[in-house]
């Protein structure tokens, strides 16, 4: 969090110069000022990251100076110093929204460091969070006006629906990955999606929405623009931060609870590393397990999770597997279960097995394999991603 500008507000300079000067030691520009009414009018003119303020001031105290700059800006990062014997104002200064407090002396900057750089990743978390509710909000009610639409005319939703899928199989380096959706209705609740986030790694996921026909489908299209939502913003950071598959299902979670619909989704969401020969993936209650084929081997991958809009509480987790150097990787919704000749659970997923053992290693092999055709008539979608490196 360096390159940051922090305003230091305290009337004692010798305190407030060291404070300022082992801040720019570190990283930090800084700004200063020797009371509130000071500061207040450094803060509006500066527009500094944080404020780091003292609450024993003379002309305008700290809490005021808090309260102040409160009324202007609800979320700004401020962190309040105060003397140990005045905690009755530390009480006051959280309540007014103080990001956090610090006694005097400081004897430890490292520990006055550590506090910025909270507050301003808290900052920056709030303003993330926003951007993106409000960009949801604008899809919903984009969405929402479109809803009618879809349902009146199901062949053309299906049409703008198969236009969100890849429209080809992403090749990236000896990687390739396909896919193919078959719908009981004009328009499934499937979706899937493949992306390269930069020049060493590639996304991939499939999803599942509870239920069918319209409603479904209006969910894959949410699903859709929250994770292009998510793309955008990691591109408009420089492609730098790292990520993880499983904050991807947090974040669908947190946004999908707040739509109201009704509506949970089974998600399976992949990151291909071709740097560290490595497979990121995290589970969104997502069944039946992938399933991964080596030389003469096949086996499900492990892992679980909790479905995606069902639970506020959910927590995801990032499995990292090493990559052999050939192999397929075949995920299924759960209507493949549906349709193969089996009864119980356990002999249809050996069944599974077994087909994607004899060489089912492209999309078009292992719907063939299956004996779905165009004209399948199944009670559920289903849609399959085959990722295969040669």
């Amino acid at each position: 969090m360096t390159d940051h500008c922090v305003l230091v507000i305290d009337d004692d300079t010798v305190v407030r110069e060291s404070i300022a000067a082992y801040l720019q030691s570190t990283g930090f520009r800084t700004l200063e000022a020797e009371n509130g009414e000071q500061g207040l009018q450094v803060f509006r003119e500066n527009n500094p990251d944080l404020i780091l303020c003292d609450l024993s001031m003379p002309v305008m105290d700290g809490l005021t100076m808090l309260s102040k700059v409160r009324s202007e800006s609800i979320s700004f990062p401020f962190i309040v110093v105060s003397g140990v014997g005045v905690m009755d104002d530390v009480v006051r200064a959280l309540h007014l929204g103080a990001s956090d407090f610090l006694t005097k002396p400081i004897a430890d900057l490292e520990v006055l460091e550590y506090a910025i750089n909270r507050a301003l990743e808290k900052a920056q978390l709030l303003m993330e969070n926003k951007r993106y509710r409000d960009s949801l909000d604008e899809a919903i009610n984009s969405l929402k006006s479109s809803l009618t639409l879809l349902q009146e005319d199901q062949k053309a939703g299906r049409q703008v629906q198969m236009n969100m899928l890849p429209s080809e199989p992403l090749v990236f380096e000896n990687f390739r990955i396909d896919h193919n959706v078959i719908p009981s209705l004009y328009l499934s609740g499937d979706f899937v999606d493949y992306f390269a986030l930069n020049d060493h790694s590639f996304a991939f996921y499939l999803a599942d929405v509870s239920g069918h026909g319209a409603s479904s489908a209006f969910v894959t299209v949410l699903l859709k623009h929250m994770s292009m939502s998510l793309l955008e913003d990691y591109e408009a950071n420089g492609r730098k931060s790292r990520v993880k598959p499983s904050h991807v299902l947090s974040y669908l979670n947190t946004n999908l609870l707040k739509t109201g619909l009704g509506k949970h989704v089974t998600v399976f969401g992949g990151i291909i590393n071709t740097r560290s020969q490595t497979l990121t993936y995290s589970f969104g209650g997502h069944f039946p397990l992938p399933v991964i084929s080596e030389n003469d081997s096949v086996r499900f991958l492990e892992g679980k999770g909790l479905p995606v809009g069902l639970f506020e509480e959910a927590v995801y987790e990032d499995i990292t597997i090493d990559l052999p150097t050939r192999f397929s990787l075949t995920i299924l919704s759960d209507g493949i279960l549906e349709v193969i000749p089996r009864k119980s659970l356990q002999e249809k997923e050996d069944y599974l097995l077994a087909v994607i053992k004899e060489g089912s290693g492209t999309v078009a092999a292992l719907t063939e394999s299956l004996g779905l055709g165009e004209d399948q008539e199944a009670p559920d979608d289903i849609s399959m991603l085959v990722l295969t490196r040669s």
